[in-house]
């Protein structure tokens, strides 16, 4: 069979290790795997930064009780719930609720989320969690 291209056709090649070093996709493996996830997960920046990332700064402004690990927690559940209900899809938005980092508010509001598997730098199964409007 005639290959479409060679490796040495390639000029550039970004991968997912590629990504979580350069930040755009935080690796969040280690508490997806405590919620029953058994392949690599991960979650674009912009997903992270909606649903998980809490400063102490913000916790201050907020006032209440919540940190990055819990709200993590909350994202990865909350995911592995649907892909269980989501069973041979290779894609499934969830939701979650979080308490919005911006504005006064302090109650917590629906985030949807996107979750596909797909294969990884060396084919492997992967887990992507993403906004719905990203790529």
């Amino acid at each position: 069979m005639n290959k479409l291209f060679e490796a040495s056709d390639l000029i550039h090649v970004y991968s997912r290790a590629d990504a979580i070093a350069d930040g755009v996709l935080v690796d969040v493996t280690a508490t997806a795997r405590e919620a029953g996830f058994t392949v690599p997960v991960a979650m674009t920046r912009a997903a992270w930064a909606d649903c998980v990332e809490w400063t102490e700064e913000t916790d201050r402004r907020k006032a209440t009780s919540q940190d990055e690990a819990g709200r993590l927690w909350d994202v990865v559940w909350m995911a592995h719930r649907a892909a269980l209900r989501a069973a041979g899809a290779g894609c499934c938005a969830f939701e979650v609720l979080r308490v919005p980092r911006e504005g006064r508010g302090i109650r917590p509001r629906s985030a949807v989320l996107t979750m596909r598997i797909g294969a990884g730098d060396a084919g492997e199964p992967v887990i992507t969690i993403s906004q719905p409007n990203e790529d």
